[in-house]
């Protein structure tokens, strides 16, 4: 077995059970922080409660001050290559556009980043985490990318403009080196925002695509099953009460694959605060039923499967919830993304629920709505050139 694989095998994402699970929030970003308070910082002076992590620099108390100040700390302080020291050589990241190998990867595209918003800054939003040091940390971490375009970038020249994006980002860690990395850009936002054209933007990336982009079956497989496990936790370790894992997977199944639109309020409080790609943002069952409903246009046979659910909290104290869920369709509606092609594509994306005796209260989800535009524009790219 060569170096690399034993790496692999070292660093196989292991999948999360129902102990893995925090029961409160002591260690979270709330307390961490102090967000919403007088008193809060985005570092803080103290560093929250002491838990075991063992193989992670002695500087870090937690897994949540882990997140936050290596972001602080690559992205503001512009160590950038304290990546190599966080990430694993072979560390796997998959994002809009395909699936990027290496920490090196990281590293240039960070410093690519930074040379176009030099002013950028990421503010923590929130944590969500699982696990433990010895199966992994899984976090998954929001945040809000603020910065100025004011240099070149693969976008095309400095526009000026300011942005406000936000990002998802779930991650599995042990010994202080991330080696799996599912995370979603609000990209098309961000096009948005520094003045450009999405549809011109999205037929310029497939035209011109990455490496490993789009992705072959086996990556797709890859992306929707790693951490997944084999039974649901709800199945496998079924208890009395409130169960987030059955709940979050019974809703998206009502709403996404069998469109039970009519029992929205079953699982959702009438004022549901919602965020999206796109700037999608609103308060309300009617707009998100809509939202809902503008997908299905465009994709009738759209089949979405649930992924991984972790959860951290209380019935008392409510939960916050990861959902990465992975979804196939094909685009044989008009609608958002244009006239119908008939192509099947591919959909993942991270929804994070903030769940109250019951019920969701709040909901930000981002899904590759960039690369599924990109997907759109290259079938209609191939048609064209086959009519030529």
């Amino acid at each position: 077995m060569t170096n690399i694989e034993l790496l692999d095998k070292e660093n196989e994402s292991k999948p999360l059970s129902r102990e893995h699970m925090p029961t409160d929030y002591s260690i979270s970003l709330s307390e961490y922080t102090g967000k919403g308070t007088q008193n809060e910082k985005r570092i803080p002076h103290d560093f929250g409660l002491k838990q075991s992590l063992e193989g992670f620099d002695e500087i870090y108390q937690n897994i949540v001050d882990y997140i936050v100040r290596i972001t602080y700390r690559i992205w503001e302080d512009r160590d950038v290559e304290y990546i190599l020291d966080t990430y694993s050589p072979n560390s796997k990241v998959f994002d809009d556009y395909g699936l990027q190998h290496g920490n090196q990867k990281i590293v240039d595209d960070t410093n690519h980043t930074t040379g176009a918003f030099s002013n950028i800054k990421l503010f923590a939003d929130e944590v969500i985490w699982a696990g433990n040091d010895k199966i992994g940390f899984h976090t998954s971490h929001r945040t809000i990318i603020r910065g100025t375009n004011d240099g070149p970038s693969k976008y095309g020249p400095a526009t000026n403009k300011d942005i406000d994006v936000l990002v998802i980002a779930n991650c599995v860690v042990l010994k202080n080196r991330i080696f799996l990395e599912h995370v979603c850009y609000n990209t098309s936002s961000m096009i948005l925002q520094m003045g450009m054209n999405l549809d011109d933007m999205a037929k310029k990336f497939a035209a011109y695509a990455p490496l490993g982009w789009p992705r072959d079956q086996k990556t797709w497989e890859e992306l929707k099953n790693t951490a997944q496990p084999e039974i649901p936790i709800f199945e496998n370790l079924p208890i009395s009460g409130f169960d987030v894992d059955k709940f979050l997977r019974i809703t998206f199944e009502n709403f996404w694959n069998k469109r039970n639109y009519d029992k929205l309020n079953h699982n959702f409080v009438e004022n549901l605060q919602f965020e999206g790609p796109t700037n999608r943002k609103f308060n309300g069952l009617k707009d998100y039923q809509k939202f809902l409903k503008s997908l299905i246009t465009c994709f009738s046979d759209l089949e979405l499967q649930v992924d991984e659910v972790y959860w951290m909290g209380n019935e008392i104290d409510g939960f916050l919830s990861s959902t990465r869920w992975s979804a196939i369709g094909t685009h044989n509606g008009s609608g958002v993304y244009g006239p119908p092609t008939g192509l099947k594509v591919q959909i993942w994306g991270i929804t994070q629920n903030e769940i109250k005796k019951g019920k969701i209260t709040k909901e930000w989800m981002l899904f590759n709505e960039m690369d599924l535009m990109m997907q759109i524009s290259a079938s209609n790219y191939s048609r064209q050139n086959k009519n030529d």
